[in-house]
């Protein structure tokens, strides 16, 4: 009988063990997770604290009784400090601080990631916060109760960052947002994020962009945070940047954790982490990883980059946990589908953004298009924003991003444009498309398609 063992039980590491038990009823999985919280939605902690999802439990895409229903042995509390290849067997410390041996006939590395720590003087002042597992909502949430803070400023303009704008500001908090890039979401076209900058302000949120953080301190009762203003269009050379607040968030991105992996000798590739091929396999016999800890083979690029995206978590861990009973199974590869919602605007993107094409040897262009996301006559019809990137001597679509009203079908539109990249189409054959259509929710040409048309005519110009 085989032994697969998974250290992680998070996104990649429950859906590799839910594939094994698909497929293979006599093998025996074990998933040993660092905390007591195996298969919760870590994108849903902003909607814990903003109060919008008042109950924690909710957050569990599996309960632990539906996990252990599927015939999956869970170790909570379990730290896996050692991976031993040649015995087969990992090293951890249990709930009790007892050391044990996990032997294992294959092993699956999920260890996700980490919040990255930037180099700031004071972040592990009481008040100031990370958030990337269940624990550091936790922690935060109590703060929250307990001192009742009436401001806030968050260190990151990303996507977590302006999630939390978004939350503490519905908790009543008066919100600094401070990034060091030039606009917030710098995954974005600049403009884009200009419009969600004013969409922060519109909603109280103060927006300092181009600011690198360099210091935290008490203030009296409050936390200082200071820095300097490094970009902008209103900077001539470097200028002081402070603000107090009674919490801080820092939201500065994550980076893969790869201690354990390293135990064993993996090679690691982009951006530190574990590398895999294909099939999710590491550089050390019988050990495969999938998640926020590896590289990831990026579809259109044709190479492996570091995208931490859940979506593709659960897919890698699918991958693995078929292979690791003898499956043959490949990992598609990422477009980099992302989506965020910031108070009642959406922006998404896939693909890749005209400069990111030009640097990867396309020939692109760039066309910006604006229409409603439903017929104008029925009402409450927004306006949406699409941005597509296509290259002008094959016409292949190279990238898309949308903004618009978090109602208008923004996700679901990115989808269309994420569905063509994965099978390599024009832009032109986005108009081929067989597209739904009702006046409440768009138009017989589908904005998607609009845009694709801009783009052709703009491009044969």
């Amino acid at each position: 009988m085989v032994q697969i063992l998974i250290v992680g039980g998070s996104d990649a590491g429950i859906s590799a063990a839910l594939r094994i038990r698909e497929l293979s009823p006599e093998a025996t999985v074990t998933v040993m997770l660092a905390d007591d919280y195996p298969n919760f939605s870590i994108c849903g902690l902003p909607f814990y604290l903003s109060g919008e999802v008042p109950d924690w439990r909710k957050l569990a895409h599996r309960t632990k009784d539906d996990i252990q229903q599927a015939g999956i042995r869970l170790l909570p509390n379990h730290q896996a400090t050692q991976i031993d290849p040649n015995q087969q067997q990992v090293l951890a410390i249990d709930a009790t601080g007892t050391e044990i041996y996990l032997p294992y006939d294959k092993l699956i590395l999920g260890t996700g990631a980490v919040s990255q720590r930037p180099p700031i003087h004071g972040l592990d002042l009481p008040g100031v916060y990370l958030l990337r597992w269940v624990g550091d909502s936790f922690q935060m949430q109590h703060h929250l109760k307990e001192n009742a803070p009436r401001s806030a400023i968050i260190i990151g303009s990303g996507y977590i960052g302006l999630e939390m704008a978004d939350a503490l500001t519905l908790r009543g908090l008066q919100v600094t947002l401070v990034g060091r890039s030039p606009t917030v979401l710098k995954t974005v076209h600049a403009s884009f994020g200009e419009h969600i900058a004013e969409v922060l302000q519109q909603h109280g949120v103060t927006v300092k962009t181009g600011t690198s953080v360099e210091r935290i301190e008490w203030a009296g009762a409050q936390l200082k945070v200071s820095g300097t203003q490094v970009s902008g269009t209103q900077v001539s050379g470097t200028q002081g940047f402070a603000a107090v607040g009674d919490l801080v968030l820092v939201a500065a991105g994550a980076v893969p954790a790869t201690e354990l992996a390293q135990t064993a000798g993996v090679t690691l590739g982009h951006q530190g982490a574990i590398q895999v091929n294909p099939r999710m396999e590491t550089t050390v016999p019988n050990i495969y990883a999938a998640g926020d800890c590896v590289t990831t083979w990026h579809r259109l690029l044709q190479t492996d980059t570091y995208l931490p995206l859940g979506t593709t978590a659960h897919k890698q861990g699918r991958v693995a946990g078929e292979n690791a009973i003898g499956g043959d199974r490949t990992f598609a590869g990422t477009l980099g589908t992302q989506v965020v919602k910031v108070f009642e605007s959406a922006i998404a993107r896939t693909g890749l953004r005209e400069a990111e094409a030009k640097a990867a040897g396309f020939n692109p262009i760039t066309v910006e298009f604006e229409t409603w996301d439903h017929k104008v006559y029925y009402p409450d019809a927004h306006p949406i924003r699409i941005r597509v990137t296509g290259d002008a001597h094959t016409r292949q679509l190279l990238g898309a991003q949308i903004m618009g009203h978090y109602q208008g079908e923004v996700a679901k539109r990115i989808d269309i444009f994420a569905t063509a990249l994965f099978h390599s189409m024009t832009v032109d054959q986005l108009n081929d498309l067989d597209l739904s259509y009702t006046p409440p929710l768009s138009s017989p040409w589908d904005p998607v398609q609009m845009a694709a048309q801009a783009w052709t005519k703009q491009s044969v110009a």
